[in-house]
């Protein structure tokens, strides 16, 4: 299988999982211990914004969306991971923050050193 279907499918994974949770629950799923410790006021939209922006980070070119964490917190959405070069971490911000809903992006990417 090639890389651009296994990317479709785990990206049709993805998002079947996060609607599935939002819509059974109404809210997002509980964070494990040491993660985000904030409650968001809109759990529904802030799941459907992760989704978008980890399925949109997946698709576009040059941006390595499987090592980055994204997690929603009343519409500011927080990038965390390592990346191979500030280009790479200037697009995501700039993918995550071209989402509708978004109020802001927290950037907490990291260049790994020497590339």
């Amino acid at each position: 299988m090639d890389t651009s279907k296994m990317k479709h499918f785990l990206l049709m994974g993805i998002v079947a999982a996060a609607s599935a949770g939002a819509i059974t629950t109404g809210h997002a799923a509980p964070q494990a211990h040491g993660t985000q410790e904030h409650e968001s006021a809109q759990p529904g939209s802030d799941t459907w914004i992760t989704t978008k922006v980890k399925a949109d980070l997946l698709a576009t070119k040059d941006i390595p969306g499987m090592a980055i964490k994204v997690e929603t917190v009343n519409g500011v959405v927080s990038l965390s991971g390592d990346v191979d070069s500030k280009v790479e971490a200037d697009k995501a911000v700039a993918v995550a923050k071209g989402i509708k809903g978004v109020s802001r992006v927290d950037n907490r990417l990291v260049v790994r050193a020497g590339k």
